[in-house]
């Protein structure tokens, strides 16, 4: 009981200096963008709340598209309009290039390797631009569509063997199960060449998937510490040393991919395709200003499957609630693939541009469920003057992409799910449409975007075309539970469950 007591004196007291000391030096005689009165000590931490997509994107009828926020000690700047998302990824996207990196990612010295999480810097051009080039353009991603055909392949297979055991055709899935495994899959075919799950040379899938999940649990829940750093010390939730935990398993299972790869390489043996871990160990030992090294490609290459598999998972889980849910919606894509590939041959990835339904289904899905509802936070790296306000260096920049796709001011009917608003429409997903901006926009986009979408696509469209899809115990469309949950992508809270009837020839 002592212990505690101490603890929150110093807790209190630490604080109250804190904001003393800040009120004195701070940039109280700039004008700030407008927001609520924060309270003494915690700021606006309860303004924010459990859902904080949501209660800002209250909080910005009231205060505009620009917010000001003070959460706990750390200043932050939360952008909710395509205005201001444009004003920010045109003309401020280099001095708000840095990430504001959470305590929990500091374990195992992760954002020092990291790209994704890494502050801007030469580390973060060379890993970039490395990743850019060899791998995620155009012309390697084709190449690669056979093995993610194959990926999907497996899934759909899984599914009608599944189904014919629990009910002679009839019986129902969970989709988590099936999409988790085909795109934790398909991520380690793109990455690594090989299949984790089903590989005879690896029993680690099973451990991978659930140190990944837990890892992703432990850094879903808001951290004491990225508001008041003074606590980082105590960790005080744990979250740091569970990561640890977790992120050290994650770690060790790919660096013994990667020792296997290095290993290969010396021996000679290494095979064709050239992949990202191929890439990355080509890099290194070429006298850049910036070395690779091992535990560097070892972190890139996790954090591969860190950013697409959950991602991709819950975007097409997504979609296809809202396609059950909107059975018009479903039977129109249904019929355009049926009159555009028929049904004697599954649709291939080199079909997805003669599919403009199936592209707008896609489309409204990320609109409506952008898997990082506030994208990824971003850092002021100097004092900057945005839209009129001064913004104080070291600042988080937040972009609300769930509000921005949300808005009436870009959307018509914003919260209904429309593919048809999509149909000969120019607005798409790649960051120059700022009403739009599922991966982000600028420098910090994410690298994948064009990779994600094309998985999305054809796994909506095989799950399609196989099957006929009906809701589980006569659930009338209407009464679906739509409630979502927050972690580092955005879930639905209850999973979705429904009866493949498989289409026949």
């Amino acid at each position: 009981m002592d212990s505690v007591l101490w603890f929150c004196i110093s807790f209190s007291l630490a604080i109250f200096l804190w904001f003393k000391f800040k009120s004195k030096n701070g940039a109280s005689n700039k004008l700030l963008p407008p927001g609520p009165p924060a309270w003494p000590l915690i700021g606006n931490i309860f303004d924010v709340g459990m859902m904080p997509y949501r209660n800002l994107h209250k909080l910005g009828d009231k205060y505009g598209p620009v917010l000001w926020l003070k959460l706990g000690m750390s200043n932050t700047l939360v952008i909710q309009s395509a205005k201001a998302a444009e004003e920010l990824f045109k003309k401020h996207d280099l001095p708000f290039s840095d990430r504001r990196v959470v305590d929990s990612l500091t374990a195992c010295d992760f954002d020092k390797g990291s790209m994704i999480f890494g502050c801007y810097g030469e580390y973060w051009r060379m890993t970039r631009k490395l990743c850019s080039s060899e791998l995620f353009v155009h012309k390697k991603i084709s190449a690669s569509a056979p093995s993610r055909q194959s990926c999907i392949d497996i899934m759909i297979q899984c599914i009608k063997k599944d189904v014919n055991v629990n009910g002679g055709g009839s019986g129902e899935i969970e989709f988590d199960k099936y999409l988790t495994l085909m795109t934790f899959n398909l991520i380690s075919n793109y990455v690594i060449s090989r299949d984790i799950i089903m590989d005879s040379k690896s029993d680690k899938g099973n451990e991978f998937i659930e140190a990944m999940n837990n890892f992703m649990k432990w850094n879903g829940i808001p951290n004491l510490v990225d508001s008041f750093p003074f606590l980082k010390w105590v960790d005080p939730q744990g979250i740091r040393r569970n990561t640890q935990k977790y992120l050290s398993k994650l770690i060790n299972i790919v660096d013994g991919f990667v020792k296997e790869r290095v290993h290969e390489k010396l021996l000679g043996k290494e095979k064709e395709p050239k992949d990202l871990l191929y890439a990355l160990l080509e890099h290194q030992g070429k006298g850049e200003e910036e070395e690779l090294s091992e535990e560097n490609v070892t972190i890139i290459v996790l954090e591969m499957f860190l950013a697409g598999t959950e991602t991709t998972s819950s975007t097409i889980q997504w979609g296809m609630s809202e396609l059950l849910r909107n059975p018009d919606s479903l039977q129109k894509l249904k019929d355009e693939l049926d009159q555009v590939i028929g049904r004697s041959r599954n649709v291939e990835e080199s079909d997805l541009n003669k599919l403009p339904y199936l592209q707008a289904v896609v489309k409204e899905t990320m609109r409506l469920y952008p898997s990082l509802p506030l994208l990824l936070p971003r850092n002021a790296r100097e004092d900057t003057k945005f839209m009129g306000y001064f913004i104080p260096k070291n600042t988080m920049v937040i972009v609300n992409a769930w509000a921005i796709h949300r808005d009436p001011n870009s959307w018509d009917d914003p919260l209904s799910f429309k593919p048809d608003r999509f149909i000969n429409s120019k607005i798409d997903s790649k960051g120059q449409n700022f009403e739009l901006i599922p991966f982000g926009s600028g420098r910090r986009s994410c690298i994948g975007m064009f990779l994600g979408e094309k998985m999305v696509s054809l796994t909506l469209a095989r799950l399609v075309q196989t099957f006929d899809w009906k809701l589980p115990d006569n659930v009338p469309p209407e009464s679906m539970d739509m409630r979502e949950r927050m972690g580092l992508s955005l879930h639905r809270l209850v999973p979705l469950t429904a009866i493949p009837i498989e289409r026949k020839i």
